[in-house]
């Protein structure tokens, strides 16, 4: 997959921007505040229909305007795609692929497949189970478009029977005809959800770690990730039954995939607790790189990948090992944001990689391609 073309108008610091791509490796060049991860969030939200970093669509609207365009012009499998994302305040969001609005977002999700590795992934690692969750349910929901609508599905019947559980807590007499038809639509979709994060953490498993040992060279750790359920060794249905009167009392649902964890381990010891600075961002690397694996041999095209800052947070034989895998084609498509210029050209051009090089100045992006 390829971008070939991407504009923006009043997304969040850009009030207009128009940038034509024409290789396969890019740098986005400037200071700390200009804008360059901006842009990765742009070509993010075209793959994702949402931001990487902030959830509220209005707040990603430049300061002083009421509405936000993104569009680009992709080649997918030899194919020009137009995709255009666009909100207006107090609006709904439209997504149009070639002029047809897309009516259901779960339907685009995983058509244009983008994989991001940013500063604050660091949160995969040092917070609570919901970002863990989080990574994976959007590395399946690119696989599995039937996995994303059930996952939609079973957040809002949680929403619903949770509200139903604060309700009668508060001194209103329990609906228990609606409690059960919550229950069933959790049940169908939560067993659906849990059963596909097994077979896929399986598959994904044996990639992760061969990106891990490779990013850290000969060594004897082990990596690993594993799967926490409260439906491992029980029914559904059963634990909702069971655990009916503590909900009411706590007003939550408090079992359910929704509680799930994967816990990143090394040498089966908890990685954010035994792990050095150097094997925490190794392991995130190596997240990573494992979901565009998947993602591509699954897709039958390498996804688009979107390296935020990535120099900064690897030591130089790491770095060497990533530019590496640059330089033999493991990637398609590859964006590179450096606040220091001068750095991701010396890095690149010392492995014999040319760059297409914008540099971002006073809010405007300059073409330029390194001296040869």
């Amino acid at each position: 997959m390829f971008l070939q073309n991407l504009r923006l108008y009043n997304f969040k610091n850009h009030p207009e921007a128009s940038l034509t791509f024409e290789n396969s490796i890019i740098c986005l060049l400037g200071k700390n505040g200009s804008g360059k991860t901006n842009l990765l969030d742009a070509i993010y939200y075209l793959s994702f229909t949402k931001s990487a970093h902030n959830p509220y669509d209005a707040q990603n609207i430049r300061h002083g305007e009421n509405s936000f365009l993104i569009k680009g012009i992709f080649e997918v499998q030899h194919r020009q795609k137009e995709l255009v994302c666009s909100y207006q305040a107090g609006e709904k969001k439209v997504i149009r692929e070639d002029d047809q609005e897309c009516t259901r977002f779960s339907e685009h999700v995983g058509k244009f497949p983008v994989v991001l590795i940013a500063p604050q992934d660091i949160e995969l690692i040092w917070d609570g189970s919901e970002f863990r969750r989080r990574f994976f349910d959007s590395l399946i929901s690119q696989l599995d478009k039937r996995y994303l609508e059930n996952l939609i599905v079973y957040n809002h019947q949680l929403k619903q029977r949770n509200s139903l559980l604060r309700t009668s807590g508060e001194g209103v007499k329990m609906d228990l005809i609606l409690l059960e038809s919550y229950d069933q639509k959790l049940v169908e979709t939560g067993n659906y959800i849990h059963q596909k994060r097994k077979e896929v953490l399986t598959t994904f498993l044996p990639r992760f770690r061969d990106h891990y040992q490779f990013l850290v060279g000969e060594s004897a750790e082990v990596a690993d990730i594993e799967y926490k359920s409260d439906l491992a060794s029980n029914e559904f249905s059963d634990l909702l039954k069971r655990n009916a009167q503590r909900d009411q009392v706590l007003q939550r649902t408090t079992s359910g995939i929704h509680r799930d964890d994967f816990l990143f381990l090394l040498n089966k010891l908890e990685l954010k607790r035994v792990g050095s600075q150097g094997q925490q961002k190794s392991f995130l690397v190596g997240l990573k790189l494992a979901e565009f694996q998947l993602l591509a041999e699954q897709k039958g095209f390498k996804p688009i990948l979107l390296l935020d800052d990535i120099f900064d947070k690897l030591d130089n034989y790491r770095i060497h090992q990533l530019i590496k895998l640059v330089s033999q084609g493991t990637f398609g498509q590859l964006f590179i944001t450096d606040a220091r210029s001068g750095r991701s050209e010396q890095i690149l051009s010392e492995a014999g990689i040319k760059a297409q090089m914008f540099l971002l100045e006073n809010k405007t992006f300059h073409s330029q391609w390194p001296e040869a």
